[in-house]
């Protein structure tokens, strides 16, 4: 049944005061995507304007809210593609950007090129007109906490990590069967400048193709490079697999091989799909139908009518 968008907002361990903030977030974010998809437009459309929200919700690790690098910098990672053509776009390692899924989408349409790091994409940014934000507009109290606690000695920064992994990204099926996903990320806590993680990279922090389905994953960065995570789950659904279930064996051999913590999202063509994790939490919401779904625990699968919004949207 089309159109479907899924959405994660990160897997990992969510902080108890905020779980709700996480769902709710993911659930405005499903519903503005959706209604793009009903509206009769591209997949490509719908996930975009999905990660923009996220982006601009402080509560996530993408966007405003991103952790901080290890001289408290924000370097941010996100990948967009378009199962129709194959098609993609990246940006790596950019500063001082408001919504980085929305220049990886100006690297695909606008460039003969896949993916634009560092200084390169910020010149990229300016020749697109895309506004530079001052640091500090991306940077929240909680961020710099965090940032702070793990260069005090004798931190753990493994205990420090968790709850950090709100990378966001969503995958779309259209009316049309076309599918797209778009991942975007702050990376991880106290990284060294110029690591990139898996959001940037195709096959890894995304894969769409039109012949089998979409994903996006959140996670242990390292872990999801290692098996191509994306491409691993769209090669069990060639296979003859359902997204849940080439979900759940992906992830369980990440986690054999690389001891892996992630979780992600995925649609098929005609309309199934899935939010699968092996983290303690991921928040995930779903809309199809008439029906959004959502949850944050494993097992949760909750269910809201579409057009009985939560009591207040902001």
């Amino acid at each position: 049944m089309l159109p479907v968008l899924v959405v994660h907002g990160g897997a990992g361990t969510i902080p108890k005061e905020l779980v709700e903030m996480y769902s709710e977030g993911v659930r405005v974010a499903v519903r503005a995507g959706f209604a793009i998809l009903q509206e009769g437009r591209s997949a490509m459309d719908a996930v975009v304007e999905a990660v923009t929200l996220l982006e601009n919700n402080p509560v996530y690790n993408a966007g405003c809210g991103s952790v901080l690098n290890e001289h408290g910098n924000v370097e941010m990672d996100a990948l967009v593609m378009d199962g129709r053509t194959l098609a993609n776009g990246a940006v790596s390692a950019v500063r001082r950007i408001a919504n980085a899924a929305q220049l990886a989408r100006l690297v695909m349409e606008k460039t003969s090129h896949v993916c634009l790091t560092g200084e390169g994409a910020s010149k990229f940014a300016r020749a697109m007109g895309v506004p530079e934000v001052p640091e500090e507009s991306l940077i929240t109290d909680r961020s710099r906490k965090r940032w702070e606690k793990n260069l005090a000695p004798g931190a753990n920064p493994v205990e420090n990590q968790m709850g950090s992994k709100g990378t966001v990204g969503a995958v779309a099926v259209d009316s049309e069967g076309n599918v797209a996903c778009a991942t975007s990320t702050g990376g991880m806590l106290n990284k060294m400048e110029g690591r990139v993680g898996d959001s940037a990279c195709v096959g890894c922090g995304g894969y769409a193709d039109n012949r089998v389905g979409a994903v996006s994953p959140t996670g242990h960065g390292e872990a999801i490079m290692k098996v191509t995570l994306s491409r691993l789950i769209l090669f069990h659904m060639e296979q003859g697999k359902s997204a849940q279930e080439a979900s759940d064996e992906a992830l369980a051999y990440m986690w054999e091989r690389v001891q892996g913590l992630a979780g992600v999202v995925v649609v098929d063509p005609r309309g199934g799909w899935a939010a699968r994790f092996n983290s303690l939490q991921m928040a995930w919401a779903a809309a199809q139908g008439q029906q959004l779904h959502y949850g944050v625990y494993r097992g949760e699968d909750l269910i809201q009518p579409l057009q009985d919004p939560d009591h207040h949207q902001h």
